[in-house]
């Protein structure tokens, strides 16, 4: 049984910055691929970015150069630096954790709310 806690949502200017982190109950969190995904009303789930084992990341275009995600394998924890942010940002923010090997993510966190205002 895995469990994700995430935190750091809120309420930001546009032009603002907010970090969301991601903790991990897996023991063996180091050897997980670990993601942010964001659903804003009437929109798919989509991938954020993503975080291998071995450092390797990946980012959706809307947020490269402004996002960097990052972890901490002693604290079992993925970040989310999230820098110029933009009214369409918006959204709520979950933290996935990826089975290892696999390219979609097995478990979910709970989601937090991430509003920009302009």
């Amino acid at each position: 049984q895995v469990q994700l806690v995430e935190s750091g949502g809120g309420l930001v200017q546009a032009g603002g910055s907010l970090r969301l982190s991601c903790a991990s109950s897996r023991i063996m969190f180091r050897v997980n691929t670990m993601g942010w995904y964001r659903q804003a009303p009437g929109n798919q789930r989509e991938l954020v970015a993503s975080i291998t084992s071995g450092g390797s990341t990946n980012y959706a275009d809307s947020v490269k150069g402004r996002f960097t995600i990052s972890r901490d394998n002693a604290k079992n924890t993925v970040y989310l630096q999230m820098n110029s942010l933009k009214p369409e940002d918006t959204a709520v923010y979950y933290c996935a954790q990826y089975a290892y090997g696999s390219s979609r993510p097995s478990y979910w966190g709970q989601g937090t709310q991430v509003t920009v205002s302009s």
